[in-house]
């Protein structure tokens, strides 16, 4: 017997037999679920699988989720709303003679490089944002959560749009549009 079914195995290897012995043919079907890379995130936006880390686990570790609460989406929105309206007011307040505070961002806008400017800031921003949500529900230097700082970028982004709306105010001449 068993050298009847190392005989089914070499043959196997070798590509001479035919499926396990008892079985009436390949049972899996053609389609590879895994080249449906469209359909799989479609359906694993409405039926997630993952949406707490496990229970007897310790919050020191990162555990994926794939799914994260609505506020965080709120509150990342707002945060690349404002960041897309602070380049903007920047780009005004520069043309009216203000200076850059940031000097990684000085650097492009004084060699007059605004589309550069634009990218480089919205890519730092997004995907800031976007690692922050991914690990909203960890603790910085296990003292605070991380989605208590996305809500604090998002009050900071707020004051900084009110001091240049205020800085804004003072130019004599205000056209933003």
């Amino acid at each position: 017997m068993r050298e009847n079914f190392n005989n089914w195995v070499s043959r196997q290897l070798q590509g001479q037999a035919p499926g396990a012995p008892g079985e009436a043919g390949e049972r899996r079907s053609r389609a590879d679920r895994r080249h449906r890379v469209f359909w799989s995130a479609v359906y694993g936006s409405f039926n997630p699988r993952r949406r707490r880390p496990p229970r007897r686990l310790d919050d020191s570790r990162y555990h994926a989720v794939d799914w994260h609460s609505a506020h965080l989406l709120a509150v990342s929105l707002g945060i690349l709303i404002l960041s897309v309206a602070d380049a903007f007011m920047t780009l005004r307040l520069i043309s009216e003679g203000a200076v850059e505070v940031n000097p990684l961002m000085a650097l492009f806008v004084v060699h007059g490089d605004i589309a550069m400017f634009a990218a480089l800031k919205m890519a730092m921003t997004g995907t800031s944002v976007m690692l922050m949500v991914f690990l909203a529900r960890h603790r910085f230097m296990r003292v605070v959560r991380v989605e208590v700082i996305l809500y604090g970028i998002l009050v900071a982004y707020m004051v900084l749009i009110g001091h240049e709306l205020g800085m804004l105010q003072g130019v004599a001449d205000l056209r933003i549009f």
